[in-house]
């Protein structure tokens, strides 16, 4: 499941979301919650959830940073790497044995950051200019905040792209490689697996190309209208998680999940 929009919502708990994470560990059913922001590490994520009520083991948080570190960890092991971005991404890249370094980086590896500095977007467009390959961790053009929208990691990644002519390769969601990365990681197979977002356009999009059923709740940004602009849908609509309390076990009731959404 994603976490911002599903779980929490602008730091407060989504309500029932806590009565549903409490259901699916009294029926033994693993879950994995994943978030597109690159910024904090697990350790970090969970003393976030905590203070919304909900106890969130590290293990079960999947980030676009950790996603991204298991990506460059499988092409070019124990590579290098220039970094922009913060503790969540560099941590990762550290855990599996990559140096970050400013001359001649295999990789440019940009994630998120409360402040994008011109001068590191500067070094990261010389040195994909210089021959380093290009990596997002995911390509969220816009996050939010109290004060209202921020740039966030795709609107950088253009800026990037349109100084260089190079795209980046975005491995957080819609990628569904982020999906399957998470799946190896929980030890779960698609077939046998459910993918709760609130996005149409990463959540549900990811998880309908990694081959899971989707569930698309209105907690969050995309409302049922917004759902009928996409040209793919997801198997249901619900209001939140909290409409799966007593259903976990059989999320769809005993209907055919192919069916029209609800």
């Amino acid at each position: 499941m994603d976490m911002d929009g599903v779980l929490v919502r602008e730091e407060h708990l989504v309500p029932g979301a806590d009565a549903f994470v409490a259901e699916l560990r009294d029926n033994g059913i693993g879950f994995m919650v994943l978030t597109n922001n690159s910024i904090y590490t697990p350790r970090d994520l969970r003393a976030r959830l905590l203070r919304t009520g909900l106890d969130i083991p590290e293990e079960s948080i999947w980030t676009s940073a950790l996603a991204t570190a298991r990506f460059l960890e499988e092409q070019r092991p124990n590579g290098s790497a220039y970094v922009v971005g913060e503790s969540g991404l560099t941590t990762a890249l550290h855990n599996i044995g990559y140096v970050l370094t400013e001359r001649d980086p295999d990789y440019v590896v940009l994630g998120e950051t409360r402040t994008y500095s011109f001068e590191a977007i500067t070094r990261a467009i010389r040195l994909v200019e210089g021959g380093a390959r290009f990596i997002a961790t995911n390509p969220d053009e816009k996050g939010p905040s109290r004060e209202g929208s921020l740039p966030a990691t795709g609107a950088v990644a253009a800026l990037i792209e349109r100084a260089t002519g190079h795209a980046p390769y975005y491995v957080g969601k819609p990628n569904p490689l982020m999906m399957r990365s998470a799946l190896r990681a929980l030890g779960a197979h698609s077939e046998s697996t459910l993918m709760i977002g609130d996005r149409m356009d990463t959540d549900v999009r990811s998880g309908l190309e990694a081959g899971l059923q989707t569930v698309l709740v209105l907690s969050g940004i995309s409302g049922r209208e917004t759902a009928e602009r996409f040209p793919y849908r997801p198997t249901r609509i619900m209001g939140s998680v909290a409409d799966l309390v007593g259903r976990t076990l059989d999320p769809f009731g005993g209907e055919e999940p192919g069916g029209t959404p609800g």
